[in-house]
């Protein structure tokens, strides 16, 4: 005590800064960093604008930081009572912007030539979803990511797009650099099919800082990737407080459980140094959505439709399906576990804003999906897969009676896939400014593996001898990626940059085990052949200059030119020019680009090759997929491929009658030549044609590959409106509207088919894959929000209308299905999330989504010309009810995928989903 005593006062005292921080309209500002100067101590700002901060010793100096603001410094002491501070806006902390809009000067949102997407990580968390692409279907109108029924591989991570345009014409930065692809190439017929694009669910949302996409095409300042847009997703940094973060759900019908714990932490250093981690662990269980099996349709499929339900032929179908009414499906998602890690990090050098950063992220996940059952009807897999069923009842169709004593109860079997996923992407650079010149050099690697293993399943080639565990084999990518970028504001109107990127990247195919593509391979999920695995590289170097003039304080004009050299189809050159023109003292702003652009072919699709067992018409068929390196493709007159070429053009205006409402409207114009499609599935009825020796020579019935095929052209409106701060009460509310209307999206011209494809009567694109590419999206898609915040609490409501979709999803169909499409009607799916502050440093919030269980529904109907021959044809199929229900059984594989199918996967198909987080902080 004594010790305690001889101390000075100033040591113990202490006071408590309070405050309230507003912008120029008086509105408060939430969120808020309130920082003890050259220490790590410090709050956040309140619903109100509110802080409380206990500050050691009688006198202290607060820093004021908020993104969009410019930094105050206040100097407190304990006679200084309640502060009010003012943040004036600035773009000094907007340092994204210059990542997707220009690389020259560092302009705001409000004053971009380019349509540009910009919120927080709390936006995304008021919807409620498990993982970072599903919240941005819900946040972003032109952003749609897709389920599928039968998972497989595509369990691992889903595809998604913008503006109709496939997951391969996004480029994904983090931080500003590129991230990696994943290694899978989608083939399921959903959009994405033939492409492959990042994981973006490997993102944990609690590492995220922010989102910004850039709605427009891109190449001149990034190279390959960026037709449709770039989306940058920018890390937490500056460490303001730890967070621990539990959630779980469950869906209406009770399963689908989710569970997950993220833990965001750091710590300042060196001054304005900072490290910020983020550990995330999430678990995710399966939900089932099996539909009743349409009967007349599976007779159709595996019986024969001419003889009565009582025939030998018919009645094992009938009879077990009068047992088990799905077939004994479990069709729905997969059984997901993940585990995330990331880091970023940032070391101030010298005393000019130099600095050190880095980042790093590693994801595992594990998941676990359902083929479609083997029923005894279906697959008569005597002696490999005998499962009891109590009923014995005989349901093999077997007229042995030999067999029929030994399989009598046999019902078959369910094949099961898992996969294990390892996703890494880490950066070190250095930023550093001389003579003016602001240079940034850094180094980025990445890469994604994917694994693959299938069980309880057969190979019938194999027969008694077969093993019932596989291991089909996987993929890899990798990236490595080394940038340099310098920009110098040369006069207060005139700004310059310059940058190059050297790339190497690398695919390998893994074979499987040998019992998994022998023959037919294993059944659900065949192996990888030994002969197709391979490993292959390319490089390419690319440059670019970027100008950005303000001719007058409101006339801006932007250009930016790029070559690019790649090692396996030779040099590109693009180039983009963009303006904006401000009136009425900045509160009208017309804006528009014009840009050329490019996509190089992916390692995927220029070296994936594979034999697939697909069951088809109720036989098993093989077919192959075939790259442009391959003697069936050279025999075929396939070219090798070269990279797609785009013209971009839009045109868009911005309105800000005041600080609490803003209004922008966009039209674009996108036009893809040498566009890559993944061909149909082509065969051939004449085994003298080309075509079918090339097929007899392979030993398949069915060929594959990807060709430079088609001329795209899509036209649409973005808009966005937001209004702020509505006096209501106690508390402010906020609208905001956000749409997307696609007004065409067209095939142009004639799919370039080859010779022999084409002297055989075949195509490259059947009406599915046209429809596919055309019209499975929805027409138009509008989210309209409403916020309500009120001293602890915030209600957050959002309406989704998913527009009307059309799909041709039959080609066995006949030319009837030329005037028959399904089409899927207009529905709203509402989310509501409702928070609460418990204390200022724990909230839980609440959030049912799809509050009213709205599911995807969806007709046949008839669309063409009534001149065309099939069209009477096709209105007396529909005016049937019979033949009407067989083509809805066809669509829907005889009823299993009623509202699980692709074409409907941009509605939510689970039904209404509960969650609830808790949030706490320290």
């Amino acid at each position: 005590m004594a010790m305690l005593c001889t101390l000075p006062m100033t040591i113990l005292a202490q006071f408590t800064a309070t405050g309230i921080v507003t912008d120029a309209s008086n509105a408060p500002l939430v969120g808020v960093s309130v920082k003890i100067k050259s220490t790590s101590k410090g709050t956040l700002t309140d619903q109100n604008g509110k802080f409380s901060l206990v500050v050691p010793g009688t006198r202290a100096i607060l820093e004021i930081s908020y993104v969009g603001y410019l930094t105050e410094v206040q100097t407190v002491s304990a006679s200084s009572g309640m502060l009010s501070i003012v943040l004036k806006e600035g773009t000094a902390s907007l340092e994204g912007i210059v990542v997707v809009g220009s690389r020259a000067l560092p302009r705001s949102a409000a004053t971009t030539p380019l349509p540009v997407d910009n919120f927080d990580a709390s936006a995304l968390k008021t919807t409620g979803q498990v993982s970072f692409d599903k919240s941005l279907m819900y946040r972003v109108p032109s952003f749609n990511s897709v389920n599928t029924p039968v998972n497989d591989a595509t369990t691992l991570l889903d595809p998604y797009e913008i503006r109709n345009l496939g997951p391969s014409r996004t480029l994904i930065l983090i931080n500003g650099k590129r991230k990696n692809l994943s290694s899978l190439l989608y083939v399921q017929f959903a959009p994405g099919r033939g492409e492959t694009g990042a994981d973006l669910s490997a993102i944990p949302t609690d590492a995220i800082k922010r989102v910004e996409i850039l709605r427009d095409g891109a190449s001149a300042q990034y190279g390959s990737d960026a037709i449709a847009g770039v989306m940058n997703i920018i890390l937490k940094d500056r460490y303001q407080y730890s967070s621990l973060t539990v959630n779980s759900g469950i869906t209406h019908k009770g399963d689908g459980a989710t569970y997950g714990v993220s833990y965001n932490s750091g710590s300042n250093i060196a001054g304005k140094g900072f490290l910020n981690y983020t550990v995330d662990f999430s678990r995710q269980e399966n939900a089932v959505r099996s539909g009743i099996i349409d009967v007349p349709t599976e007779v159709a499929t595996f019986g024969d439709p001419t003889l009565p339900l009582t025939d030998p032929a018919n009645k094992p179908i009938v009879d077990y399906l009068k047992v088990y009414p799905t077939a004994n499906n479990t069709n729905g998602t997969g059984e997901i576990s993940a585990a995330k890690f990331l880091v970023n990090l940032g070391v101030p050098l010298g005393e000019n804003g130099g600095e050190f950063y880095s980042n790093a992220a590693l994801v595992v996940k594990r998941v676990l999906s359902n083929a479609n059952y083997r029923t005894p009807y279906w697959k008569k897999d005597y002696g490999l897969l005998h499962t009891p069923n109590p009923n014995g009842v005989d349901y093999t169709g077997s007229t042995d009676p030999a067999s029929i004593a030994l399989y009598k109860g046999y019902i078959g079997y369910q094949p099961t896939f898992e996969g294990q996923l390892v996703d890494y992407n880490a950066t070190i650079g250095v930023k550093d400014e001389k003579n003016g010149w602001k240079q940034d050099v850094s180094l980025t690697i990445g890469g994604n593996q994917q694994l693959y293993s299938v069980d309880n399943t057969v190979n019938h080639t194999l027969k008694s001898k077969s093993p019932t565990s596989f291991r089909p084999g996987g993929f890899r990518f990798s990236h490595i990626v080394g940038n340099y970028d310098i920009s110098k504001s040369i006069t207060d109107n005139f700004s310059l940059a310059f940058g190059s990127e050297i790339r190497m990247e690398t695919y390998k195919i893994i074979a499987g085990d040998t019992a998994s593509y022998s023959g037919q391979g294993a059944n659900s999920f065949p192996g990888i052949r030994a002969e197709n695995a391979t490993t292959n590289s390319r490089f390419n170097f690319g440059a670019y200059a970027d100008a950005s003039w303000d001719i007058t304080k409101d006339f801006l004009v932007d250009g930016a030119i790029r070559a690019e050299r790649y090692s396996d189809f030779g040099d590109a050159f693009v180039w983009k020019l963009s303006s904006r023109y401000k009136l009425a003292d900045d509160r009208f702003v017309i804006r528009g680009s014009a840009s050329t652009g490019f996509r190089a072919p992916t390692l995927h699709q220029i070296y994936d090759q594979s034999t697939q067992a697909s069951f088809v018409a109720g036989t098993i068929q093989l077919s192959g997929l075939f790259n442009n390196y391959s003697q069936q493709a050279f025999l075929l007159g396939v070219p090798k491929l070269k990279p797609e070429k785009s013209n971009n053009y839009t045109i868009g205006i911005g309105i800000t009658p005041n600080k609490n409402f803003n209004i922008t409207v966009d039209y674009y114009d996108i036009t893809i030549k040498d566009r890559i499609v993944y061909s149909s599935a082509i065969s051939s009825n004449n085994p003298n044609s080309t075509l079918g020796q090339i097929l007899q020579q392979a030993g398949i019935v069915q060929i594959q590959f990807f060709i430079n095929g088609i001329e795209t052209k899509t036209r649409g409106i973005d808009y966005v409106a937001n209004y702020r701060n509505v006096a209501l009460g106690a508390g402010k509310l906020g609208f905001n509207l956000a749409g997307n209307v696609t007004l065409s999206n067209e095939i142009v011209g004639t799919p370039n088919d080859p010779a022999a494809i084409k002297a055989d009567g075949g195509t490259i694109l059947s009406a599915q894959i046209k429809s596919l590419l055309t019209e499975s999206r929805p027409k138009f898609k509008t989210v309209v929000g409403v916020d309500y915040q009120v001293k602890k609490w915030n209600f957050n409501l959002n309406n989704t209308v998913f527009g009307p979709t059309k799909f041709q999803d039959l080609d066995n169909g006949g030319d009837i299905m030329n005037n028959i499409k399904q089409v899927f009607k207009t529905n709203v799916v509402t989310d509501l999330n409702i928070g609460y502050d418990i204390t200022s440093k724990v909230s839980a919030s609440v959030t049912v989504n799809n509050l009213f269980n709205v599911l995807p529904k969806w007709e046949l109907q008839l669309t063409g010309n009534a001149s065309d021959p099939n069209y009477a044809a096709a209105k007396s199929t529909l005016n049937s009810p019979a033949d009407k229900s067989l083509l809805e059984g066809f669509l829907a594989f005889s009823g299993r995928y009623r509202i699980l199918g692709y074409n409907g996967s941009q509605f939510s198909q689970l039904g209404t989903i509960f969650n609830a987080s808790v949030t706490i902080k320290f």
